[in-house]
């Protein structure tokens, strides 16, 4: 049996995998695809509140970085990391200090 671990990253990339396989561009997310992954996939608050399905287009702006109209599994891995950082400081709360200089304590 796979660990968490191991289970998140197949998810991760059988989602990528399922929505950028609608077009003709297998291993790119377009903006439609985009939009459709974010409705479907993206539906609890604590990941809502995020990223914005009504704003598909500024999102890709955002995480399109070599500005090619589509997304690749490495910007849209680090769109999910993003959101995994957005969840565990929701979680726990900001770290002010973050763990780095002296004088940090633990809470």
């Amino acid at each position: 049996m796979a660990s968490k671990l191991e289970q998140a990253i197949v998810a991760i990339v059988e989602v990528f995998e399922e929505y950028a396989g609608k077009d003709d561009q297998k291993k790119q997310l377009s903006n439609a695809e985009l939009g459709e992954l974010i409705k479907a996939q993206i539906t609890s608050p604590e990941f809502k509140d995020k990223v914005d399905p009504d704003n598909i287009k500024e999102v890709m702006e955002d995480l399109d970085k070599n500005h090619d109209g589509e997304l690749n599994f490495r910007e849209f891995s680090q769109c999910i990391a993003g959101l995994a950082r957005a969840y565990y400081v929701k979680k726990h709360g900001k770290d002010k200090c973050q763990g780095k200089g002296r004088g940090c304590q633990n809470k």
